[in-house]
């Protein structure tokens, strides 16, 4: 299975790393690398995620963050749809 990081979903996660590494770069250095070993774990079990609140999605929750990730699997393909902070409200559709 890959990985295939949706455009949206790479502005989320440069906008959120660039606010955050404003404030704190070792913090937002942090939150790539959690993020990133977070996702690499949906490779090999990509059901961990809680079901989405769209049809058809899955949300990776963040736990050392807050963060979510909604996400969906086609074929072999895992889809990062958005990456976005828990304190906003989600979008009606990723």
């Amino acid at each position: 299975m890959r990985i295939e990081w949706l455009n949206q979903a790479l502005r989320d996660l440069e906008q959120e790393a660039d606010w955050l590494a404003a404030k704190n770069p070792d913090a937002a250095d942090d939150l790539l690398n959690t993020l990133d070993e977070q996702v690499s774990l949906l490779v090999q079990q990509p059901g961990i995620g809680r079901p989405g609140r769209v049809p058809g999605t899955r949300e990776l929750v963040i736990r050392r963050f807050p963060y979510l990730i909604p996400y969906r699997v086609r074929g072999e393909t895992l889809e990062i749809l958005r990456v976005f902070h828990t304190s906003r409200k989600p979008p009606e559709k990723w």
